[in-house]
């Protein structure tokens, strides 16, 4: 049986998990069908490590190849769902147009088609753009878009009100290209929800566009990357016991681990690269955070382009964590598996009640060696935890973070704001006791607490399957930073 101290925290893991899921049928449920199939995916892309972190709390250790059969039956059944969701997505489909067909007979029956398509008479002088180009921008709305009833001064631009008659994403494109048939490139086109939840299109100057890094940013960038790689071999020197500073002399001893830290730390910045480079969408140089403590904090990257949805914001936010986390996860395990007695480092069995991650990977792979007081790990154990924290702090819900972009993409702004407001709380909290968390929150609250610009389409939604990505992305990062109570981590072996 569980102690009463234990209870309380079995009991949260389980409502959470629990929450997550049910918030996803709560979101699923008014698409019928779809909505089931969708969310059943997620349900299955997140189970297996559901099921291995709760029977774990339950003292059920389950072996590597009882993982491996978890995730090969969870990806079969997720290939199963794809097809069926596929099928039944067509059939909606085919409804859809048929509906929208008819509806647009019966208008095109009932309107004068001697009469074009106007938007509500506003006075001209009240909007920044001129006239002539004015003109041309309510000519690109229609019955079949986006129907527009009034016009409104917006910055440098205008907002227009009106009624979406249509599918966001396909009206988007469509305005999109008429607009740029008529302007060229002089305007950007956002479709957008106002406070009432409605759509409206908002036209802008392009010269507001985002702009590229000038030459004294990049030179920062460089002398934070040199700074960075002095950091992570002086981390590298004091998990050897010595300081790099005062014994420089001893710099070969530091490199590997040091640039094993890089490289991860490198790994994260090429995951967003190669997303963002496949959308076509522009990344400033990255700034990194150089910290003594663990070589580096990872990086501050910005876009220098606007996204055209919140999918690119997701795939390019979650490509940076995925390709560090792979990296660091596949040096973990391979450590973990080439520890023996006399390897490089020697860690008190302690420090793996200090994440639920780690721990729970530890025990599969080194089984009854975490109850001696000193554990024999190699050195890629180390690197592999380190990165695994590196990837965990950046994907917290917060801002311009990963973690931040992965909600705005998924639950957009207004969630991301609550969101941000909630981990500088937490931040808060627990910084009373942690010197890292203070960091953190100083971090967050002056560089990264604003949320990204929208994106060029903020209506149209991730699918279901980038959100089962997101919360598992969110998850791991949970069980990376929370530590066990050494009363449950020496039920499950881990500790004397």
């Amino acid at each position: 049986m569980f102690t009463s101290s234990e209870t309380p925290i079995i009991a949260a893991i389980v409502l959470v998990a629990f929450g997550i899921l049910g918030w996803g049928y709560y979101r699923a449920r008014p698409f019928g069908k779809l909505g089931i199939l969708a969310w059943l995916q997620s349900v299955v892309l997140m189970a297996p490590w559901l099921l291995f972190f709760g029977f774990f709390a339950a003292g059920i250790y389950i072996n590597i190849v009882g993982i491996l059969l978890l995730l090969v039956v969870s990806v079969g059944v997720y290939v199963f769902l794809g097809r069926q969701l596929r099928a039944a997505g067509q059939d909606a489909i085919l409804k859809q147009r048929a509906t929208e067909r008819i509806a647009a007979q019966e208008t095109n029956a009932t309107t004068d088609t001697n009469n074009p398509v106007v938007v509500a008479e506003v006075k001209l002088e009240a909007i920044p753009i001129p006239e002539e180009d004015l003109n041309g921008i309510k000519g690109i709305f229609g019955i079949d878009t986006f129907f527009a009833t009034k016009t409104i001064a917006y910055q440098e631009g205008a907002i227009f009100e009106g009624n979406l008659r249509g599918e966001p994403e396909q009206v988007h494109d469509r305005l999109t290209k008429s607009l740029q048939a008529r302007l060229g490139d002089k305007y950007r086109l956002f479709l957008v929800e106002n406070t009432d939840g409605k759509p409206v299109v908002i036209v802008l100057p392009s010269r507001n566009d985002p702009r590229p890094a000038q030459l004294p940013q990049k030179v920062f960038a460089v002398i934070l990357l040199i700074a960075t790689i002095a950091t992570s071999l002086e981390a590298s020197g004091l998990l050897l016991n010595f300081d790099l500073l005062a014994n420089p002399a001893r710099l070969a001893e530091t490199l590997p681990i040091g640039l094993g830290l890089f490289t991860i730390l490198i790994a994260h910045e090429i995951g967003h690269w190669v997303l963002a480079r496949r959308h076509q969408v522009r990344l400033s140089w990255p700034f990194f955070l150089p910290a003594v403590q663990i070589g580096s904090f990872g990086a501050i990257t910005r876009f220098e382009s606007l996204l055209p949805n919140r999918k690119v914001l997701f795939d390019i936010a979650l490509a940076g964590p995925a390709f560090g986390g792979i990296v660091s996860l596949v040096m973990l395990v391979v450590g973990l598996l080439l520890s023996h007695p006399g390897s490089l480092f020697q860690l008190p069995n302690q420090f793996f009640q200090g994440s639920i991650l780690v721990g729970s990977l530890a025990r599969v792979v080194l089984g009854s060696a975490l109850q001696s007081p000193m554990v024999n790990i190699h050195p890629l154990v180390v690197v592999g935890w380190l990165g695994l924290v590196i990837t965990a702090l950046n994907l917290m819900p917060a801002g311009q973070l990963d973690g931040g972009r992965i909600v705005q993409a998924i639950y957009g702004r207004k969630t991301a704001g609550r969101a941000t407001f909630a981990t500088l709380i937490l931040l808060g909290i627990v910084s009373l006791g942690n010197p890292l968390a203070m960091y953190w929150a100083f971090v967050i609250l002056f560089l990264q607490r604003d949320l990204e610009r929208p994106s060029l389409n903020e209506i149209s939604e991730p699918d279901d399957a980038r959100a089962a990505l997101g919360l598992l992305a969110l998850f791991l990062m949970i069980t990376t930073l929370l530590p066990l109570t050494p009363a449950l981590a020496g039920r499950l072996g881990i500790g004397g």
